[in-house]
Protein backbone atom coordinates (compact mmCIF):
# COMPACT_ATOMS: atom_id res chain seq x y z
CA UNK A 1 0.00 0.00 0.00
CA UNK A 2 2.81 2.41 0.88
CA UNK A 3 4.65 1.65 -2.38
CA UNK A 4 1.44 2.18 -4.32
CA UNK A 5 0.99 5.61 -2.78
CA UNK A 6 4.61 6.48 -3.51
CA UNK A 7 4.03 5.70 -7.17
CA UNK A 8 0.92 7.87 -7.10
CA UNK A 9 2.96 10.70 -5.56
CA UNK A 10 5.62 10.33 -8.26
CA UNK A 11 3.03 10.76 -10.97
CA UNK A 12 1.63 13.95 -9.44
CA UNK A 13 2.15 17.42 -10.89
CA UNK A 14 5.21 19.51 -10.02
CA UNK A 15 4.98 21.44 -6.77
CA UNK A 16 3.81 24.75 -8.23
CA UNK A 17 1.21 23.02 -10.37
CA UNK A 18 -0.03 21.04 -7.39
CA UNK A 19 -0.41 24.18 -5.34
CA UNK A 20 -2.47 25.76 -8.12
CA UNK A 21 -4.63 22.62 -8.35
CA UNK A 22 -5.13 22.58 -4.58
CA UNK A 23 -6.13 26.26 -4.49
CA UNK A 24 -8.43 25.91 -7.51
CA UNK A 25 -10.09 22.82 -6.06
CA UNK A 26 -10.53 24.50 -2.68
CA UNK A 27 -12.00 27.63 -4.30
CA UNK A 28 -14.40 25.50 -6.36
CA UNK A 29 -15.56 23.66 -3.25
CA UNK A 30 -16.02 26.99 -1.50
CA UNK A 31 -18.07 28.41 -4.40
CA UNK A 32 -20.21 25.31 -4.79
CA UNK A 33 -20.92 25.10 -1.08
CA UNK A 34 -21.21 28.84 -0.36
CA UNK A 35 -24.95 28.68 0.19
CA UNK A 36 -24.74 25.60 2.35
CA UNK A 37 -21.85 27.08 4.32
CA UNK A 38 -23.82 30.25 4.97
CA UNK A 39 -26.82 28.23 6.07
CA UNK A 40 -24.76 26.07 8.45
CA UNK A 41 -22.28 28.68 9.69
CA UNK A 42 -23.95 28.83 13.10
CA UNK A 43 -25.13 25.23 13.25
CA UNK A 44 -23.64 23.04 15.97
CA UNK A 45 -23.95 19.41 16.97
CA UNK A 46 -22.97 17.60 20.15
CA UNK A 47 -19.70 15.77 19.48
CA UNK A 48 -17.07 14.02 21.49
CA UNK A 49 -13.41 14.66 20.73
CA UNK A 50 -12.76 11.71 18.42
CA UNK A 51 -15.82 12.58 16.34
CA UNK A 52 -14.63 16.19 16.02
CA UNK A 53 -11.18 14.99 14.91
CA UNK A 54 -12.79 12.63 12.40
CA UNK A 55 -14.94 15.43 10.99
CA UNK A 56 -11.91 17.73 10.63
CA UNK A 57 -10.07 15.09 8.58
CA UNK A 58 -13.21 14.44 6.52
CA UNK A 59 -13.34 18.14 5.63
CA UNK A 60 -9.62 18.18 4.82
CA UNK A 61 -9.92 15.23 2.45
CA UNK A 62 -12.98 16.72 0.75
CA UNK A 63 -11.41 20.16 0.25
CA UNK A 64 -7.87 19.10 -0.72
CA UNK A 65 -7.40 16.44 -3.43
CA UNK A 66 -3.75 15.94 -2.46
CA UNK A 67 -4.54 15.12 1.19
CA UNK A 68 -3.90 11.57 2.37
CA UNK A 69 -4.19 9.84 5.77
CA UNK A 70 -1.92 6.97 6.77
CA UNK A 71 -0.69 5.13 9.86
CA UNK A 72 -1.04 1.90 11.77
CA UNK A 73 -4.61 0.54 11.43
CA UNK A 74 -6.09 3.83 10.20
CA UNK A 75 -7.88 2.08 7.33
CA UNK A 76 -9.92 0.23 9.95
CA UNK A 77 -10.66 3.41 11.89
CA UNK A 78 -7.63 3.36 14.18
CA UNK A 79 -7.35 2.29 17.81
CA UNK A 80 -9.54 5.20 18.90
CA UNK A 81 -11.80 5.20 15.80
CA UNK A 82 -10.68 8.68 14.73
CA UNK A 83 -10.44 7.67 11.05
CA UNK A 84 -13.57 5.52 11.03
CA UNK A 85 -15.40 5.57 7.69
CA UNK A 86 -12.83 7.68 5.85
CA UNK A 87 -11.24 4.83 3.88
CA UNK A 88 -14.65 3.73 2.67
CA UNK A 89 -15.56 7.29 1.68
CA UNK A 90 -12.30 8.37 0.00
CA UNK A 91 -10.71 5.11 -1.09
CA UNK A 92 -7.70 3.02 -0.17
CA UNK A 93 -5.30 5.27 -2.09
CA UNK A 94 -6.05 8.19 0.24
CA UNK A 95 -6.59 6.45 3.61
CA UNK A 96 -4.35 3.44 4.14
CA UNK A 97 -2.39 1.38 6.64
CA UNK A 98 1.38 1.46 7.00
CA UNK A 99 3.88 -1.02 8.44
CA UNK A 100 4.65 -0.79 12.16
CA UNK A 101 7.34 1.84 11.69
CA UNK A 102 6.95 5.29 13.21
CA UNK A 103 10.16 6.42 11.53
CA UNK A 104 8.70 5.26 8.21
CA UNK A 105 5.41 7.07 8.83
CA UNK A 106 7.23 10.36 9.50
CA UNK A 107 9.54 9.86 6.52
CA UNK A 108 6.65 9.07 4.19
CA UNK A 109 4.87 12.23 5.40
CA UNK A 110 7.92 14.33 4.58
CA UNK A 111 8.20 12.78 1.11
CA UNK A 112 4.54 13.32 0.23
CA UNK A 113 4.58 16.93 1.43
CA UNK A 114 7.86 17.70 -0.34
CA UNK A 115 6.22 17.03 -3.72
CA UNK A 116 3.25 19.27 -2.90
CA UNK A 117 0.86 16.91 -1.15
CA UNK A 118 -0.86 17.25 2.22
CA UNK A 119 0.18 14.47 4.60
CA UNK A 120 -1.83 13.52 7.69
CA UNK A 121 0.07 10.79 9.52
CA UNK A 122 -1.01 9.02 12.69
CA UNK A 123 1.38 7.84 15.39
CA UNK A 124 -0.77 5.31 17.24
CA UNK A 125 0.34 6.53 20.69
CA UNK A 126 2.50 9.54 21.50
CA UNK A 127 4.71 7.16 23.50
CA UNK A 128 5.70 5.57 20.17
CA UNK A 129 6.85 8.83 18.57
CA UNK A 130 10.44 8.51 19.80
CA UNK A 131 11.61 6.12 17.03
CA UNK A 132 10.50 8.83 14.56
CA UNK A 133 12.62 11.58 16.14
CA UNK A 134 15.34 11.36 13.53
CA UNK A 135 12.87 12.14 10.74
CA UNK A 136 10.93 14.71 12.79
CA UNK A 137 13.88 16.58 14.29
CA UNK A 138 16.56 16.26 11.60
CA UNK A 139 14.44 16.26 8.46
CA UNK A 140 10.90 17.56 8.93
CA UNK A 141 11.80 20.52 11.15
CA UNK A 142 14.83 21.56 9.08
CA UNK A 143 13.64 20.86 5.53
CA UNK A 144 12.86 24.48 4.63
CA UNK A 145 15.75 26.01 6.58
CA UNK A 146 18.52 23.86 5.12
CA UNK A 147 17.45 24.67 1.56
CA UNK A 148 17.28 28.42 2.09
CA UNK A 149 13.51 28.25 1.54
CA UNK A 150 13.89 26.62 -1.88
CA UNK A 151 11.72 23.70 -0.83
CA UNK A 152 9.72 22.65 2.21
CA UNK A 153 7.51 19.96 3.70
CA UNK A 154 5.10 22.30 5.43
CA UNK A 155 1.89 20.42 4.70
CA UNK A 156 2.58 17.71 7.28
CA UNK A 157 0.56 16.88 10.38
CA UNK A 158 1.49 14.00 12.65
CA UNK A 159 -1.41 13.18 14.99
CA UNK A 160 -0.67 11.32 18.23
CA UNK A 161 -2.90 10.40 21.21
CA UNK A 162 -1.17 11.46 24.44
CA UNK A 163 -1.54 11.70 28.19
CA UNK A 164 -2.94 9.67 31.04
CA UNK A 165 -5.98 7.51 30.49
CA UNK A 166 -6.38 5.72 33.83
CA UNK A 167 -4.77 2.39 32.96
CA UNK A 168 -2.09 3.07 30.35
CA UNK A 169 1.04 2.42 32.40
CA UNK A 170 4.56 3.18 31.19
CA UNK A 171 4.03 3.09 27.42
CA UNK A 172 0.52 4.46 26.85
CA UNK A 173 0.37 7.52 29.12
CA UNK A 174 3.23 9.89 28.34
CA UNK A 175 3.05 13.54 27.28
CA UNK A 176 6.11 14.31 25.11
CA UNK A 177 5.38 17.96 24.28
CA UNK A 178 8.57 19.27 25.95
CA UNK A 179 10.80 17.02 23.80
CA UNK A 180 9.08 18.29 20.66
CA UNK A 181 9.04 21.93 21.73
CA UNK A 182 12.85 21.90 21.84
CA UNK A 183 12.87 21.62 18.04
CA UNK A 184 12.88 24.88 16.05
CA UNK A 185 10.88 24.48 12.84
CA UNK A 186 8.02 22.49 14.35
CA UNK A 187 4.61 23.61 15.52
CA UNK A 188 3.28 21.65 18.52
CA UNK A 189 -0.44 21.75 19.33
CA UNK A 190 -2.56 20.17 22.08
CA UNK A 191 -6.33 20.87 22.19
CA UNK A 192 -8.47 20.64 25.32
CA UNK A 193 -11.94 19.91 23.88
CA UNK A 194 -13.87 18.76 20.78
CA UNK A 195 -14.47 22.31 19.52
CA UNK A 196 -10.84 23.35 19.85
CA UNK A 197 -9.64 20.02 18.44
CA UNK A 198 -11.56 20.42 15.19
CA UNK A 199 -10.58 24.06 14.61
CA UNK A 200 -6.95 23.61 15.57
CA UNK A 201 -6.58 20.40 13.52
CA UNK A 202 -7.91 22.09 10.38
CA UNK A 203 -5.50 24.98 10.95
CA UNK A 204 -2.67 22.49 11.47
CA UNK A 205 -3.45 20.56 8.28
CA UNK A 206 -3.42 23.81 6.28
CA UNK A 207 -0.40 25.30 8.05
CA UNK A 208 2.70 26.09 5.94
CA UNK A 209 4.79 24.58 8.76
CA UNK A 210 4.99 20.94 9.91
CA UNK A 211 2.79 20.26 12.94
CA UNK A 212 2.75 17.61 15.66
CA UNK A 213 -0.83 17.46 16.90
CA UNK A 214 -1.14 15.83 20.34
CA UNK A 215 -4.64 14.61 21.24
CA UNK A 216 -5.49 13.91 24.93
CA UNK A 217 -6.74 10.35 24.63
CA UNK A 218 -8.72 10.46 27.89
CA UNK A 219 -11.04 13.01 26.26
CA UNK A 220 -11.82 11.08 23.08
CA UNK A 221 -15.18 9.89 24.45
CA UNK A 222 -15.58 11.73 27.75
CA UNK A 223 -15.38 15.32 26.45
CA UNK A 224 -18.64 16.29 24.72
CA UNK A 225 -19.77 19.77 23.68
CA UNK A 226 -21.53 21.61 20.82
CA UNK A 227 -19.18 21.83 17.83
CA UNK A 228 -19.80 23.81 14.61
CA UNK A 229 -20.63 21.39 11.83
CA UNK A 230 -18.97 23.42 9.08
CA UNK A 231 -15.39 24.21 8.12
CA UNK A 232 -13.66 26.54 10.57
CA UNK A 233 -10.14 27.15 11.85
CA UNK A 234 -8.71 28.36 15.15
CA UNK A 235 -5.44 30.32 15.02
CA UNK A 236 -2.19 28.55 15.89
CA UNK A 237 0.15 30.26 18.33
CA UNK A 238 -2.69 31.95 20.19
CA UNK A 239 -3.70 31.14 23.76
CA UNK A 240 -7.28 31.39 25.03
CA UNK A 241 -8.30 32.98 28.30
CA UNK A 242 -10.91 30.45 29.40
CA UNK A 243 -12.04 32.48 32.39
CA UNK A 244 -11.06 35.95 33.53
CA UNK A 245 -9.83 36.58 37.06
CA UNK A 246 -8.00 39.10 39.17
CA UNK A 247 -6.08 37.22 41.89
CA UNK A 248 -3.91 34.54 40.25
CA UNK A 249 -3.05 33.31 36.74
CA UNK A 250 -3.31 29.56 36.04
CA UNK A 251 -1.68 28.21 32.85
CA UNK A 252 -2.13 24.76 31.33
CA UNK A 253 -2.91 22.90 28.11
CA UNK A 254 -4.62 19.79 26.76
CA UNK A 255 -6.79 17.50 28.82
CA UNK A 256 -5.27 18.84 32.03
CA UNK A 257 -7.45 21.96 31.68
CA UNK A 258 -10.36 19.91 33.05
CA UNK A 259 -8.39 19.41 36.28
CA UNK A 260 -7.44 23.09 36.41
CA UNK A 261 -11.05 24.18 35.92
CA UNK A 262 -11.97 22.08 38.95
CA UNK A 263 -9.14 23.63 40.97
CA UNK A 264 -10.29 27.14 40.01
CA UNK A 265 -13.86 26.32 41.04
CA UNK A 266 -12.65 25.00 44.41
CA UNK A 267 -10.45 28.07 44.97
CA UNK A 268 -13.39 30.39 44.34
CA UNK A 269 -15.92 28.34 46.27
CA UNK A 270 -13.77 27.69 49.34
CA UNK A 271 -11.62 30.83 49.50
CA UNK A 272 -13.18 33.42 47.21
CA UNK A 273 -10.06 33.44 44.99
CA UNK A 274 -10.56 34.78 41.47
CA UNK A 275 -8.48 32.69 39.04
CA UNK A 276 -7.63 33.64 35.46
CA UNK A 277 -7.33 30.36 33.56
CA UNK A 278 -5.33 30.27 30.30
CA UNK A 279 -5.13 27.45 27.77
CA UNK A 280 -1.93 27.77 25.71
CA UNK A 281 -3.42 25.55 22.92
CA UNK A 282 -0.18 25.83 20.93
CA UNK A 283 2.94 24.72 22.81
CA UNK A 284 5.32 25.86 20.07
CA UNK A 285 5.24 28.72 19.33
CA UNK A 286 3.47 29.65 22.56
CA UNK A 287 1.58 32.87 23.21
CA UNK A 288 3.90 34.74 25.59
CA UNK A 289 2.03 38.05 25.36
CA UNK A 290 -1.29 36.72 26.66
CA UNK A 291 0.31 35.13 29.71
CA UNK A 292 2.52 38.16 30.43
CA UNK A 293 -0.49 40.48 30.28
CA UNK A 294 -2.37 38.27 32.73
CA UNK A 295 0.50 37.96 35.23
CA UNK A 296 1.11 41.71 35.15
CA UNK A 297 -2.52 42.03 36.25
CA UNK A 298 -2.65 39.29 38.91
CA UNK A 299 0.95 39.26 40.15
CA UNK A 300 0.83 35.50 40.72
CA UNK A 301 1.28 32.43 38.50
CA UNK A 302 0.68 28.68 38.73
CA UNK A 303 1.72 26.46 35.80
CA UNK A 304 0.53 22.85 35.71
CA UNK A 305 0.91 19.89 33.35
CA UNK A 306 0.86 16.08 33.37
CA UNK A 307 4.40 15.59 32.09
CA UNK A 308 7.29 15.27 34.60
CA UNK A 309 8.43 18.36 36.47
CA UNK A 310 12.09 18.51 35.43
CA UNK A 311 12.53 20.19 32.03
CA UNK A 312 8.78 20.03 31.42
CA UNK A 313 7.40 22.81 29.23
CA UNK A 314 6.21 24.55 32.37
CA UNK A 315 9.86 25.37 33.09
CA UNK A 316 10.00 27.38 29.85
CA UNK A 317 6.85 29.27 30.84
CA UNK A 318 8.27 30.03 34.29
CA UNK A 319 11.64 31.21 32.93
CA UNK A 320 9.99 33.48 30.39
CA UNK A 321 7.56 34.99 32.89
CA UNK A 322 10.34 35.55 35.40
CA UNK A 323 12.16 37.54 32.72
CA UNK A 324 9.17 39.62 31.61
CA UNK A 325 7.23 40.01 34.87
CA UNK A 326 9.85 40.10 37.63
CA UNK A 327 8.69 43.42 39.05
CA UNK A 328 5.02 42.39 38.87
CA UNK A 329 5.38 39.11 40.77
CA UNK A 330 4.02 39.08 44.32
CA UNK A 331 4.88 35.44 45.09
CA UNK A 332 7.21 32.71 43.78
CA UNK A 333 5.81 31.00 40.66
CA UNK A 334 4.47 27.51 41.34
CA UNK A 335 4.83 24.44 39.07
CA UNK A 336 2.45 21.55 39.73
CA UNK A 337 3.40 18.69 37.44
CA UNK A 338 3.82 14.95 37.10
CA UNK A 339 6.52 13.24 39.14
CA UNK A 340 10.08 12.62 37.95
CA UNK A 341 9.48 8.89 37.61
CA UNK A 342 8.43 6.59 34.76
CA UNK A 343 4.67 6.79 34.41
CA UNK A 344 3.25 4.29 36.95
CA UNK A 345 0.29 1.97 36.47
CA UNK A 346 -1.33 1.28 39.86
CA UNK A 347 -0.01 4.56 41.31
CA UNK A 348 -1.29 6.79 38.51
CA UNK A 349 -3.65 8.68 40.83
CA UNK A 350 -0.67 9.73 42.95
CA UNK A 351 1.38 10.72 39.89
CA UNK A 352 -1.22 13.01 38.31
CA UNK A 353 -1.24 16.65 39.51
CA UNK A 354 -4.88 16.61 40.56
CA UNK A 355 -7.19 19.45 41.54
CA UNK A 356 -6.23 19.32 45.22
CA UNK A 357 -2.51 19.68 44.45
CA UNK A 358 -3.28 22.67 42.26
CA UNK A 359 -5.58 24.15 44.90
CA UNK A 360 -2.72 23.98 47.40
CA UNK A 361 -0.49 25.87 44.96
CA UNK A 362 -3.16 28.53 44.43
CA UNK A 363 -3.61 29.08 48.16
CA UNK A 364 0.18 29.10 48.68
CA UNK A 365 0.72 31.99 46.26
CA UNK A 366 -2.24 33.86 47.75
CA UNK A 367 -0.91 33.43 51.31
CA UNK A 368 2.69 34.36 50.46
CA UNK A 369 3.94 37.30 52.48
CA UNK A 370 0.86 37.49 54.69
Amino acid sequence: MMLSSLRIAERRLPILGQQVVRRAFHQTVQRNSAGAAAATADETREMNLFTAVNQAMDIALASDPTAIIFGEDVAFGGVFRCTQGLAEKYGKDRVFNTPLSENGIAGFAIGHASVGGTAIGEIQFADYIFPAFDQIVNEMAKFRYRSGNQWNCGNVVLRAPCGAVGHGGHYHSQSPEAYLAHTPGLVVVMPRSPKTAKGLLLSSIRSPDPVVFLEPKALYRTAVEPVPTGDYELPLGQAEVMRSGSDVTIVGWGGHLKVLEEACDMAHGLHGISCELIDLQTILPWDVDTVVESVQKTGKLVVSHEAPLTCGFGAEVVATLQEHCFLSLEAPIQRICGLDTPFPLVFEKYYIPNALKNLDAITNVMDYGR
